[in-house]
């Protein structure tokens, strides 16, 4: 189990299920992942970098007209993206010194989880996430609560750090402290560093390993086919497998 497996599976059990059974992959455009990584790759290693390059230049890359062989527009923003922290002596500070991609293993309540640090300073304690977003001060939504937060909750990266805390300290023996530094895709980009020591954010991360502790046996059985996946009824996999069975009541009809 994963952090990013865990969050898939609370959205869609079905859709998870057949993306690891490799039976089903989403039609999403890969741009915004590759977008990240591509900012990820560069603080990793010039080697690490060029190699990402490499094995996507089929989609980064121009293929046409005077661009050809160059970087699309996207990408050539990304190295924006990449200069704002480049740029700043705060962030190269505290990210630089730390070891990169570093895998993580360990045990919840008997189940096997893993993660992958993107900066790890065992020495000083602590180790930092690498987030690229659209726009860092935007408000989301959140449907269960009715109310507005940050993309930090609305991601749910208090229970990434949760985790992550948690499997250093079973694979290192070290209780490290995490950080998370953000950077913009606006024009120009905005970036920002985040630490987890207020009172709310701690009782947050530790709901997020409650709530893992709730459900994570139910996934497990799911990923061993032991238990049939729900369909959440809305996602993209769910629409192209729909099957209509009876009517439902208009007052019923819901909406986000």
């Amino acid at each position: 189990m994963s952090v990013s497996v865990f969050k898939e599976f609370e959205k869609c059990e079905a859709a998870t299920l057949a993306k690891l059974k490799n039976e089903w992959l989403p039609e999403t455009s890969p741009q915004a992942l590759l977008v990240g990584n591509y900012v990820h790759s560069y603080f990793e290693s010039p080697e690490a970098h060029q190699k990402f390059i490499d094995a996507n230049k089929g989609e980064m890359l121009s293929t046409r007209g005077k661009t050809k062989g160059q970087l699309k527009a996207p990408y050539k923003f990304a190295d924006s993206m990449i200069k704002t922290l480049d740029d700043d002596e705060f962030f190269k500070q505290i990210y630089e010194p730390g070891k990169k991609e570093v895998i993580v293993t360990g045990k919840i309540d008997g189940y096997d989880w893993k993660g992958k640090i993107d900066s790890l300073v065992l020495d000083q304690g602590y180790f930092c996430d690498l987030k690229t977003v659209y726009d860092i001060h935007k408000k989301h939504r959140n449907g269960e609560e009715r109310n507005w937060q940050n993309f930090i909750f609305d991601r749910q990266y208090e229970m990434q750090m949760a985790v992550y805390q948690e499997l250093i300290k079973q694979t290192f023996g070290v209780d490290c402290e995490p950080f998370i530094f953000a950077v913009s895709k606006q024009t120009p980009p905005d970036h920002e560093a985040f630490h987890f020591e207020s009172i709310d954010t701690q009782y947050r991360m530790q709901e997020a390993m409650d709530k893992i502790r709730e459900h994570q046996e139910r996934y497990w059985k799911v990923m061993m086919g032991e238990t049939k996946p729900q369909h959440c009824g809305r996602c993209e996999y769910c629409r192209s497998h729909k099957k209509l069975t009876g009517f439902t009541d208009v007052s019923a009809l819901e909406v986000n």
